[in-house]
This record gives C-alpha cells, structure tokens and sequence, in this order.
C-alpha cells in the first residue's frame, strides 16, 4: 500500500516510473494528488514521479494541528527520506507552491527545482484586511460552505462544470480543523508579500512559476536568485492552469527541465 508513517502523520503517495530529475508533484488547499491527473501520465514517461496527499487531505491522515508551509515541508522531507530519495524538482500548485518553497528554503539539498503553478504567496499585505472577516467567520460556523464560496471565486472561462463541481464537492470531506487552520497559517503566513519576500529570496535553485495574473509575474521574478529561473504569466487562465492548458503546460515545463540536465 502506498501509505508512510511521517511522525504522527499517515501519508498517501504514489511513486511510479524512472529517470532523473525525480519530480515530486504537491496539491493545494483542500486539494488532493488527484489534482496532477493531468501530468503524472504525461511525466511518468521519463521520470519518477511522487505525488502526495498532504496531512489533513485527499486520503492522508488528519492529526488537530500542524498545518503551516513548515510542517507540511517537515512530511515531504520524511517521505523523501523514507523513500531514499535525494533531491527532486518540487511542483506545488496554490498552497502546495508555498509548501515546496519551504521544503527549498529548509531543505536546500533536496530540492534541485521548483515548478509553482500560481502560487499562493506575494500577495498584497492590504489583502489580509478583507481577509479577516473570513477568519473569523470560519471559527464561527462549519467552514465547508465559506471555503466553497471562496474557491468560486476562482473560476475561469476554462473551468467546466465537471471541474467546479469536483473542486468544491472535494472540500466537504476536508475535516473542520484542517480548512481552518490551513487557511489561517496562509494568509498570516507567507501568503503576504510582507512575510513572503524575504523568506522566498532565500531559495537557491531555479524556479518556473505559472500565474493565471500576469500583474504578478515581475514580483516575484525580482527574488530569483538562481540561472533558469523564469515566471510565466497565462492571461485569461483560471487558478487550476495545469487542469485548463495540459498539453502547453506540461511542454513548456519538459523544456525547461530539459535545461537544467538531470
């Protein structure tokens, strides 16, 4: 079974084909492994390929707390030891691109690559403003229906309603404590441009990062600090890009890992 004992997590993975770079695909908010469907057959081709459920979602366990970019990143470092794998180019899509930025930034030597598909990270500190009504909101009553309405928020032309109804159908079964303090940790967290400007400076590999809002792509082109690093900007993409244009997407980031050699 594709499960591994992290501490006092239960993790669920997959871990299927060859070939180097090993790529390690993480999921975001309220998300599971499922969501890298469209690129794990297209990878698994030519590399190894790990996709993950993170604690609290898809069919990992769920302890109260531990929810934050530095925990989650703890579970992905035990899982890359348990597996004895040494170093991977991290793909996170939303949240999950503020997860593998930890996992770079703590664990240097484990990661040789990012990949982060619009990102939840560098926005506006004002944001946090309209954002605390939610907070509170989301101590106050069972949070599966704001968390829904907030994801809504983020269709797109492309969405179809195949895809809407499992993104939000999916929060349902993400438990109470998770939705909530997944959420807080976010926007209190590196999500700010305040807290995530100095922190993300600190990564040393390449990165290429996709953003739905193109606005976003010379903020954090600015903090690169390795060769290779790019950041993209897909106008008129929704926030599940890598769900919406598979085919360009998965081409563009084959070339770019083509460039950094194995």
């Amino acid at each position: 079974m594709a499960f591994a004992d992290i501490g006092e997590v239960r993790l669920f993975f997959t871990d299927e084909g060859e070939g180097q770079p090993v790529l390690l695909f993480v999921h975001g908010y309220t998300c599971d492994s499922h969501d890298w469907s469209w690129q794990l057959p297209h990878f698994v081709s030519s590399h190894r390929v790990i996709a993950v459920d993170l604690r609290g979602h898809g069919r990992s366990s769920a302890p109260e707390h531990g929810y934050g970019a530095l925990d989650f990143a703890s579970d992905l470092a035990g899982l890359l030891d348990t597996l004895k794998v040494e170093r991977v180019v991290a793909f996170g899509h939303s949240m999950g691109g503020v997860v593998v930025s930890a996992l770079a930034v703590e664990y240097p030597e484990r990661v040789a690559g990012l990949v982060c598909v619009d990102p939840a990270y560098l926005l506006p500190d004002e944001t946090l403003d309209n954002i605390e009504p939610v907070i509170a909101a989301l101590d106050a009553a069972d949070p599966v229906p704001l968390v829904q309405q907030i994801l809504g928020g983020f269709e797109s032309a492309a969405w179809t309603p195949a895809l809407r109804t499992w993104q939000l159908r999916r929060v349902a079964g993400v438990p109470p404590q998770v939705l909530r303090e997944a959420f807080l940790n976010q926007v209190k967290g590196l999500a700010l441009e305040s807290n995530g400007t100095p922190y993300l400076a600190r990564r040393t590999c390449p990165v290429l990062s996709f953003y739905a809002e193109p606005s976003r792509v010379g903020i954090e082109s600015a903090l690169f600090t390795a060769s290779g690093s790019h950041s993209i900007g897909w106008e008129g993409s929704g926030h599940w890009l890598h769900q919406e244009r598979p085919a360009e997407f998965n081409a563009l980031v084959e070339t770019w890992l083509t460039s950094l050699g194995s």
